[in-house]
């Protein structure tokens, strides 16, 4: 009988140790994913990029725990195609997404076609529950509104910006606004319903992404933290414009309380990972939907040249970290091209689930830990089909036609600025390049919507945009 007992305790140890093993796996094949997005930052407006007025200790935690990449892109050079390109892993031209979708409560083509599934989508298949907080700017059609594409929870407004105090919030619902610019002073959602905020914006949404932490800390989760900061309109509180009595520039001043109140958020949702011992179990990632747009921002590309709008660097290289501890190297500069494409594709490998659509990134992990010293793509891309422009990448060199006639090619490692065109438009490199845009080309579709460059046109063949209808929301 003692020998049968002593038995039964050993299998019953080894079930527990067993056991216990397969859930620390379970626990490190499903590493939570956070995904935090500025609006509008400068390049050079972080400190990790060498930003000197407008201090970043938060964001800059996130490159210091991991790696910062200093040739980062995204998309497109406006928000809601770059935005569209980085939920879905895929190029938005390929889904004719290749305008910036307006504010159309009843068009259920002006956002993210149905065709297309989010990170949230294919997350979920994973077990993950998933939060939207902040920005949408993928439709305001019911059907394309957050909970109806893969999100669980959603905090935050639809449209493509949106005013920070709550006094301005004046606007019930989108079918009471008569113009784009109205949807700016709606009251924020929660889930399918409006409610009444009264925190200054950035304020709100840091605070509703350490609530989800919180109550999600032991389950994986997804948290999608879409920042409108710093977006215009340019607007902070006094507790963050008291920071920047050194900066005499009011419109920077405003900017730089602006970027310091998102900083203060992220410190926040950082230090919940700690204090819910999920740091390590946590992949975060930090960039800005495309470049700034100085002129009217008051923010800084640095080096770069022009920005938000544009294909020159200064519009599609943006600020870009990750973090994850214990899976890849700490305070690391890795400098070969990477997309933001390409955060799609190392969540989902590490949930270890595969996508229903083809994607265009790859995952980031083997390349910055060294186990593979290829480039993680041989070429990146960008079209703007209202303006006839293109840009290709490949290695150093840059091919870009953009408000030009002719094509034009710059070797970016020695020429950051775009300031000198190679003498290429007759050589092999040229010739190779432009093949192969053009074979990349042929793989998209034209845009499927009119577009913030089209309003007009639009409201001409749609005038009752904003008449008032049932169940918008």
């Amino acid at each position: 009988m003692n020998n049968i007992l002593s038995k039964g305790f050993l299998f019953l140890l080894l079930l527990a140790i067993y056991s216990c093993d397969v859930n620390d796996q379970d626990q490190e094949a499903s590493p939570n994913v956070i995904i935090i997005l500025a609006d509008d930052l400068g390049y050079a407006d972080v400190g990790f990029n060498g930003c000197k007025d407008i201090p970043t200790p938060n964001i800059d935690r996130i490159a210091d725990n991991g790696v910062r990449f200093s040739d980062a892109y995204v998309t497109y050079s406006v928000c809601g195609p770059s935005r569209a390109g980085l939920i879905t892993g895929r190029y938005q031209d390929r889904f004719g997404f290749g305008r910036n979708p307006l504010v159309s409560p009843k068009d259920t083509l002006q956002g993210l076609p149905l065709s297309e599934r989010t990170l949230a989508d294919e997350l979920k298949t994973a077990g993950y529950t998933s939060m939207a907080i902040g920005k949408w700017h993928l439709g305001t059609h019911k059907s394309q509104h957050p909970l109806k594409r893969g999100f669980d929870e959603f905090f935050g407004f639809l449209g493509g910006g949106h005013k920070y105090f709550p006094e301005q919030w004046t606007f019930n619902n989108l079918y009471e606004i008569s113009s784009e610019g109205e949807s700016y002073q709606t009251k924020l959602m929660r889930n399918n319903g409006r409610i009444n905020e009264e925190e200054y914006i950035t304020d709100a949404f840091s605070r509703e992404a350490v609530d989800f932490i919180e109550r999600k800390k032991d389950e994986p989760f997804f948290l999608y933290l879409a920042y409108n900061a710093p977006h215009v309109p340019l607007q902070a509180t006094e507790k963050y414009l008291s920071r920047f009595d050194n900066i005499n520039n009011k419109r920077r001043k405003t900017y730089a309380a602006m970027v310091s109140a998102m900083d203060d958020g992220i410190g926040l949702v950082l230090d919940k990972l700690k204090e819910q011992g999920i740091e390590e179990n946590t992949i975060v990632f930090f960039l800005s939907d495309n470049g700034g747009p100085e002129k009217k921002n008051a923010s800084d590309n640095g080096k770069l040249r022009e920005g938000k709008k544009s294909l020159y660097e200064g519009g599609i290289r943006v600020p870009f970290a990750m973090q994850w501890l214990g899976n890849v190297p700490v305070g690391k500069v890795y400098e070969k091209p990477v997309i933001s494409l390409d955060i799609f594709a190392t969540a989902l490998n590490y949930a270890k689930t595969t996508p229903a659509n083809s994607i265009d990134g790859v995952d980031l992990v083997p390349y910055i830990s060294d186990r593979d010293n290829n480039d993680p793509h041989e070429n990146l891309y960008w079209r703007m089909y209202d303006y006839d422009a293109y840009a290709i990448r490949n290695g150093d060199n840059k091919l870009i036609r953009f408000k030009t006639e002719n094509d034009r090619a710059y070797n970016l490692k020695k020429d950051i600025g775009e300031k000198n065109p190679l003498d290429t438009l007759n050589t092999k490199l040229y010739s190779d390049l432009k093949d192969e845009y053009l074979r990349w080309n042929d793989q998209l579709i034209d845009p499927i919507f009119l577009g913030l460059p089209q309003r007009k046109e639009y409201n001409r063949l749609y005038p009752d945009r904003f008449k008032k209808v049932k169940n918008v929301e």
